[in-house]
């Protein structure tokens, strides 16, 4: 059996309206609007005040139950197409009685036989008036997702013309997504002119086309159901993350414990995009501190390594004599080497 959505009502292109003959039926009267008819006045209202229109009962013809209906005054309407094949197309004939015959133009399904009008009219059946042959039936469901409830709102038009374009546009959309997902889509009512035989001929067509800010959204494959409900954010620029926090270069420095550490925080600072003339003199001076033993995180100097001698018995300190001829000690130049590009005073003038 198959499965589909409860139809809350049906989307019209035509309504009708008294004769003034009374022994006449009602005149019908194609609309430049869709007209919505429902079972249920709620819903009904629910479209009125979103689409514009004037709520009023209404009974179809050949039929006695009463129903509701609003003939909108909105130029499109915008829907999401189920998953799978919405739509369907047979050449059918009605009578008094119900379908009489439904036909795929080869083959007649009610009674099982081959195309009566075929058979009995030719290759040109089509071109009879529409009370000999069967006539070109086109049904489809969607979404109104601005209405209550969940369910489909059905689409049934008799034009050949209408049976063209609706097959030609679904068919390109359906390749691409192969059936699988929802579609947002914009419907509204065209009135075209064509001429036959001589003859001006006007007819409407329903025009169904992807409501997507690119065609590319439509023929790149299923869309996620978020993106149905909202199509504009498939064109919408993606939320920049927040820059990374700046490291805390000089704590890093101070945490450690040879020059050499502290020129691999210059290196990354530098790398990252962070070095700077201020970052660079803050980075050598924690350096000169660590080379001479003192804490840069304190400032003070560990016990251990105050290697001062106090005074002896006599009250007199230990020094180192050299003669002054020979060279002051120097500290050995390679001891804290930082980077050439990093060296401070570079392209001073002299």
């Amino acid at each position: 059996m198959k499965r589909q959505a409860a139809e809350l009502g049906r989307i019209r292109t035509g309504y009708s309206r008294p004769n003034p003959d009374p022994k006449k039926g009602p005149i019908p009267v194609k609309s430049r609007t869709f007209v919505l008819t429902s079972h249920s006045r709620d819903y009904v209202e629910a479209a009125a005040k979103l689409y514009g229109g004037k709520v009023e009962q209404w009974t179809p013809q050949r039929s006695t139950i009463a129903q509701w209906r609003v003939i909108t005054e909105a130029p499109e309407l915008r829907a999401i197409l189920p998953a799978g094949d919405p739509l369907s197309q047979n050449y059918e004939k009605w009578d008094g009685g119900g379908c009489e015959r439904r036909c795929d133009g080869e083959f007649e399904s009610i009674k099982r036989q081959p195309c009566v009008c075929l058979a009995r009219f030719g290759e040109d059946w089509h071109e009879r008036p529409p009370t000999q042959v069967c006539r070109p039936t086109s049904r489809i469901g969607v979404f109104l997702p601005d209405l209550p409830d969940l369910g489909v709102w059905r689409l049934d038009t008799k034009s050949y013309y209408a049976a063209d374009a609706l097959a030609g546009g679904l068919d390109t959309v359906l390749q691409a997504t192969g059936g699988k997902g929802l579609l947002p889509v914009r419907m509204w009512i065209e009135q075209r002119t064509a001429v036959r035989e001589g003859k001006t001929k006007q007819f409407q067509v329903v025009m169904l086309v992807p409501a997507l800010p690119k065609l590319r959204h439509a023929l790149s494959g299923p869309i996620s159901t978020a993106a149905a409900l909202d199509p504009s954010s498939l064109d919408r620029p993606a939320i920049e993350a927040a820059p990374a926090e700046r490291p805390d270069y000089l704590a890093d420095a101070r945490a450690c414990r040879t020059e050499a550490d502290v020129q691999q925080v210059w290196h990354r600072a530098r790398h990252a995009g962070h070095g700077s003339d201020e970052l660079l003199a803050d980075l050598q001076a924690i350096a000169r501190d660590i080379s001479k033993g003192i804490d840069p995180s304190t400032g003070e100097i560990p016990a251990d390594q105050d290697d001062e001698q106090g005074p002896d018995a006599d009250g007199v300190y230990d020094v180192e004599a050299y003669d002054e001829q020979d060279e002051p000690p120097v500290a050995d130049a390679s001891a804290v080497s930082w980077p050439q590009a990093a060296q401070p005073g570079q392209g001073v003038r002299r």
